[in-house]
């Protein structure tokens, strides 16, 4: 493909662990210790899920990106509170080189959807690069 080619690929993460959440509460050293660890690990789940796509036309200056949270059990769900917990995981699509930035000047994050499966719990990033 060139660099004016529309591409589009879609990463499956499990669903941010909870202390990821902003309304986490993390008052101790060893809460704040225990979410930094899980932040390096989401970030390097999300790193090497972009590199196994092998995309070569990386990094995209400007994208897209669409986050879809696949819960067990239907609920009312803070969108706002879902984007901040993939913080980590848009960190790691910039260490795979996939994006530029996680800026709001190369990276457009879509409101956040929300639908059931009784199976599998995920969050699928479907990440555009824009032209």
């Amino acid at each position: 493909m060139d660099k004016f080619t529309k591409e589009t690929v879609v990463i499956v993460l499990p669903l941010p662990p909870s202390i990821l959440s902003p309304n986490s509460v993390c008052g101790s050293i060893g809460g704040r210790m225990k979410r930094a660890a899980v932040t390096k690990k989401f970030r390097r789940l999300a790193m090497e899920a972009a590199e196994r796509e092998e995309i070569r036309t990386c990094p995209w200056s400007k994208a897209t990106i669409q986050a879809r949270f696949y819960h067990k059990q239907k609920r009312r769900r803070d969108d706002v509170n879902h984007l901040a917990m993939l913080k980590s995981a848009y960190d790691g699509l910039v260490d795979a080189n996939l994006i530029l930035d996680d800026d709001s000047e190369h990276l457009t994050t879509l409101p956040a959807e929300f639908f059931i499966d009784k199976d599998v719990s995920r969050v699928e990033l479907t990440i555009e690069r824009q032209l």
